[in-house]
């Protein structure tokens, strides 16, 4: 009996040991699950799952057996470390700025205990349209739409009519112009939303493409002012523009419409305007009819490209009609000459 009891004193301890480590094992083997991923969250609402969000935003992805992450990617593109905070029940993570998809970019999350992957939507950003070019243009003629965000294009309109798409980059598509179009706001639909470019397509009447039309003629303001419609670069559309000389302050070219021109049923006046070096941060005033009472007043800021002007008739006083469109040099300045290109030239 003794005997017994010294053996059984002596187990005690082993046995003790044996049972506080099965306990612990037990513990691990609860820790050591792979992770699930049951919804995601904005950090602004924690508690409203989102169908869907936006590349670059903070989100927090909701589960269980977190707490070992170690690596987040969605669609292959890893999420920075720095940028990656994980518990046992989430994980707060900005996603990367730029996914391979438009739209569908599973999520991923990687433990010490194995992965878990989520299939959600995670958007880019709504489309921006930076530039058309030409922004004028026959039926079936192609042009180009650049900006951002165009992964995933499903349609590109003029006004209500579809245009077909001959190929499209995140930050280009070429389309062709639909028969019918004399003038139309171009728009552009991805996944995340549809945006309309800010300027009008094409013309209602044309003043200049590759010379001014019957009925109208060039008048300088003295020999001061100079001008070349045959200048064959740089050029907006077309074969030629015209060159605008100024030799002087103050001067500038009158376009004359020998009989007046009803304004009924157009909206203003555009044109592309290109200034070499020169003309950096000088100035050309446009007005309309000769008088200087409502005018624009363009700074020039960019050189050597063409910018786009579409400018309503409030800015001219909302004129009946017209006789004389006129480009200003409004500097002042000494340093002369100095030239402007212009084209395409009509109401909208």
């Amino acid at each position: 009996m003794k005997n017994n009891l010294r053996n059984l004193y002596r187990l005690l301890p082993l046995l003790l040991l044996s049972a506080l480590y099965a306990c612990e094992k037990n513990k691990l083997d609860a820790s050591a699950v792979a992770p699930e991923i049951s919804g995601v969250t904005y950090l602004t609402n924690r508690e409203v799952q989102q169908a869907s969000v936006n590349y670059g935003d903070w989100i927090i992805i909701k589960g269980k057996h977190l707490a070992t992450t170690y690596k987040v990617d969605f669609s292959g593109v890893v999420a920075a470390d720095s940028l990656t905070y994980a518990d046992d029940t989430s994980v707060t993570v900005k996603i990367p700025p730029t996914l391979p998809a438009p739209a569908d970019n599973p999520i991923t999350v990687t433990t010490k205990y194995g992965t878990a992957t989520y299939n959600f939507r995670i958007l880019q950003p709504a489309p921006e349209i930076l530039s058309v070019e030409p922004m004028a243009g026959a039926a079936n003629q192609e042009i180009t739409i650049r900006g951002y965000y165009f992964g995933g294009v499903t349609s590109v309109k003029f006004g209500d009519t579809p245009a077909e798409i001959v190929s499209n980059t995140k930050e280009e598509i070429k389309v062709k112009i639909p028969a019918g179009i004399t003038t139309a706001y171009i728009t552009v639909t991805t996944p995340s939303g549809t945006v309309q470019f800010s300027k009008i397509f094409g013309f209602k009447y044309e003043v200049f493409t590759d010379g001014l039309p019957a009925g109208w003629t060039y008048s300088p303001s003295s020999a001061n002012v100079t001008y070349d419609a045959t200048v064959t670069t740089p050029v907006r559309r077309g074969a030629t523009s015209l060159k605008v000389e100024f030799k002087a302050a103050w001067s500038f070219l009158r376009l004359v419409k020998s009989v007046a021109l009803s304004t009924t049923g157009y909206q203003g006046l555009k044109f592309s305007m290109y200034a070499p070096d020169n003309f950096l941060n000088k100035k050309v005033r446009i007005y309309l009819n000769g008088s200087t009472a409502a005018t624009y007043t363009i700074t020039v800021a960019k050189t050597n490209e063409w910018i786009d002007y579409q400018l309503p008739f409030t800015n001219f006083n909302n004129p009946a009609t017209i006789t004389q469109i006129i480009f200003n040099e409004f500097s002042g300045t000494t340093t002369f000459p100095r030239q402007i290109y212009v084209d395409d030239i009509g109401l909208y």
